[in-house]
């Protein structure tokens, strides 16, 4: 690809020039993710400018998540992250079928538990009251992407067989069995570090950083009937929240 002249006659600040280089190179897939990038020294020199403009214009973009540094090693192109949004509007599977991605779902785990305290809390529950739990891990091409972990009284239960929830959507089948529509969400999300069982679910390890949200699904009638949380790869999906007045 031929490179581009910075044009110092031209308006647009020197800055922000290199930066539209910087992200040709890196949307064109001339720099390809994990792809060792220039040096600062380098790219200063390749295009005028001084090391510390260099440096900042790099310093943003990783802060945007398109390049990443390692120690003692440069700077690389980072792996672009899958967008989604809250679950208020549509769930995960459905999301990533709607941008184009082949998603796979293993249910690692389904079956009656008697639920604590936090559970209990969350599905407006007597603390031990059997509650369904279902324990699934989404994938793509990539590999796995997220684990869903879901609870909802026990009379949703009937027949929800592991085979079934790998075909389809826990929302899909509660509405399309009970008549269940989601009324509102009550959601959090935060930012944990993979225990042992998530690292080896998601095939990273131990401490990798992971997203945390949490969904309390009610019904018309504002009462709860699902309880579930998801766990994402926080290097491969990032969560979009959006707010109307």
């Amino acid at each position: 690809m031929k490179d581009f002249i910075l044009d110092r006659n031209n308006p647009k600040p020197l800055y922000q020039q290199f930066r539209d280089v910087v992200d040709e190179k890196i949307n064109s897939g001339e720099w390809k993710p994990n792809d060792k990038i220039p040096s600062e020294n380098q790219l200063s020199s390749q295009y005028g400018l001084s090391r510390m403009t260099v440096r900042s214009v790099l310093m943003e973009l990783v802060k945007e998540d398109k390049l990443y540094r390692v120690q003692g090693k440069g700077t690389f192109v980072a792996e672009k992250k899958i967008e989604a949004q809250s679950l208020y509007y549509v769930g995960v599977r459905e999301q990533l079928e709607q941008m184009g991605y082949e998603v796979s779902t293993k249910a690692i785990d389904c079956q009656l538990v008697p639920c604590n305290r936090n559970v209990a809390k969350h599905l407006n529950l007597e603390e031990g009251t059997p509650v369904f739990m279902i324990k699934r891990v989404r994938s793509i091409k990539d590999g796995p992407v997220s684990i869903h972990i879901s609870y909802i009284p026990q009379k949703y239960s009937k027949d929800l067989t592991p085979g079934l929830l790998e075909q389809e959507q826990l929302c899909v089948l509660m509405n399309q069995r009970y008549g269940l529509q989601r009324k509102r969400v009550s959601e959090t999300l935060e930012s944990i570090a993979a225990d042992v069982e998530e690292a080896d679910l998601l095939n990273v390890k131990k401490g990798h950083p992971l997203l945390l949200l949490k969904d309390d699904l009610y019904s018309e009638e504002d009462t709860p009937y699902e309880y579930t949380k998801v766990v994402f790869r926080g290097d491969k999906v990032k969560i979009r929240l959006n707010f109307e007045q």
